[in-house]
Formats: structure tokens, sequence, C-alpha cells
């Protein structure tokens, strides 16, 4: 890794890692700030509810809504958007982008002909990913335990937590792969942006239409979301070694592709 690219690349995406982390972080603070009023009304608006039908709660993330009498189900059904949707976009777009930038804006010439490898450019712009993602889910989570805290109107389980926490981070780490995959298959660079958060949005889609009806259920393992456990409130909830695995498997795989197309990948300047 170049100590010098690595700094440079800090400073130029830390605006937006700033960015998306305030947005997530108020979301998540503001919308914990909800909960111990529809704790004092939970029957009105469980009433309210219970109208709706049980195929639309599942599409907004609602397997039970008895869950959201919790202050710990509460923030889970609202973190599927918050750091699973709103955080992966961030990862992939981030990853797509980040050795593209340098053939779109004409400035892979320049930094081919400084004394650094391909291998360091790449070792570089990747522990930059990898940092935001960390540095983005360290903040909004804390966000969210605080916010859980000064809220709660009973005790939660505080490892049942940190078990949705690791989920969410590997799942965006994973979409930090896949965007930096992308990038190396694109043979002249132009920007991926609308196509990456696209990719998000369809994989949640299809995520969404695997839990409303049974029928449809082996369709969601299509989708990484599939692979998140979010039943936080659930009797013996734990990391489950089958999703763990895929998840770390295929991040490996994804990153370890994507350094030998970038390798060997001819880079227009």
């Amino acid at each position: 890794m170049n100590k010098n690219l690595f700094h440079y690349e800090i400073r130029r995406n830390l605006m937006s890692l700033i960015l998306w982390t305030g947005i997530i972080t108020v979301l998540i603070t503001v919308t914990m700030m909800a909960f111990p009023t529809f704790y004092q009304n939970q029957s009105k608006v469980m009433g309210m509810m219970s109208l709706v039908p049980k195929s639309a709660l599942q599409f907004k993330g609602i397997s039970n809504i008895n869950d959201l009498r919790s202050v710990l189900g509460f923030y889970g059904m609202n973190n599927i958007i918050y750091m699973m949707v709103l955080g992966s976009i961030f990862s992939i777009v981030l990853s797509s982008n980040i050795l593209l930038k340098e053939e779109y804006n004409k400035t892979a010439e320049y930094l081919l002909t400084r004394p650094i490898t391909r291998q360091e450019i790449f070792n570089s712009k990747l522990s930059v990913v990898v940092l935001s993602i960390f540095l983005l889910n360290l903040v909004t989570a804390l966000a969210g335990l605080i916010s859980m805290e000064l809220f709660k109107k009973e005790p939660f389980n505080v490892s049942a937590f940190f078990i949705l926490s690791v989920y969410t981070f590997l799942l965006n780490l994973l979409f930090g792969a896949i965007g930096l995959f992308l990038s190396t298959l694109i043979k002249r660079g132009k920007p991926i942006t609308t196509f990456s958060i696209g990719l998000v949005l369809i994989f949640y889609f299809i995520y969404t239409i695997s839990k409303i009806s049974v029928s449809f259920d082996k369709l969601g393992y299509l989708s990484p979301f599939k692979f998140v456990n979010t039943e936080v409130v659930k009797t013996g909830y734990s990391f489950e070694i089958v999703n763990v695995v895929y998840f770390i498997g295929l991040i490996i795989l994804l990153t370890g592709m994507s350094y030998r197309l970038y390798i060997r990948k001819d880079i227009y300047v």
C-alpha cells in the first residue's frame, strides 16, 4: 500500500463519507426519537397496522408487528432501510468509482507514471473503501445504540444489537466488493453510479418480494439481503455460520478477482 495515495484518497472521499454518515445518523436518531410516542400509543398504532395487509408490512420489512413493541425490534425494522440499503448504496458507489475515476477524470496517465505499482494503487484504494465502510458502520451503530439507551422503556439485548451491526457491516462490505469487481469489468472508464445504485435496489426488491409470499421464498437467495438475519428480538438470535461464510467467502472471492482483473486491465488514458 502506498501511504501518500491512501491519504490522498481519504481526503478525496472524506466529504462524501461525512455526508452519508451524517444523513444516516440523523435518520436513525430522529426515527428512534419517535419510539416513546409509539410506545405510549402502541394499542392505537397496532390497531391501525392490523388493518394493513400482511404483505404490505413485510414489504416494509415488518415480519411481526409485535416486534415493534421493543426498542430493539423498532430499531431493527428501520435499520433495514437506513443501514442495509443506504449503507450498501454508499459502499457500492464508493467502490465502483474509486478505481474508475482515474480513467474518466483523465488522471490515470499521471498516476501510472508515478513510482507506484498497480498493486499499490489497488491496495491503497481498497484500504480506503474498507476503512470508509467501517467508519460509516461504527458511527451509525453508536448512534443507534445511544438512541436506544436514551429512549428505551425496558432493557434490550445488546448482544443481538451487536450481531445485527456485524451483519450490516458484512453486507456493506459485500456491496463494496461487488462495486470493485464491476469497475474492473468496464473497458473504458465511465461512471457506473446509476447502475450501482440500481443494482442495490433490485437486490432489495428481490429480498422484499421473497418475504411477501412463501412461493417466492427461494427467490430471495439471489439477494445478499436474504443472508442478514433481522429477527433481533427472536429468542436465540445469533450468528448463522452459513450466512457468515457466505459473506466472507464472496467478499474474498470478488476482491481477489478484482485484484487480478485490475492488474491485467488495459487502462485507457
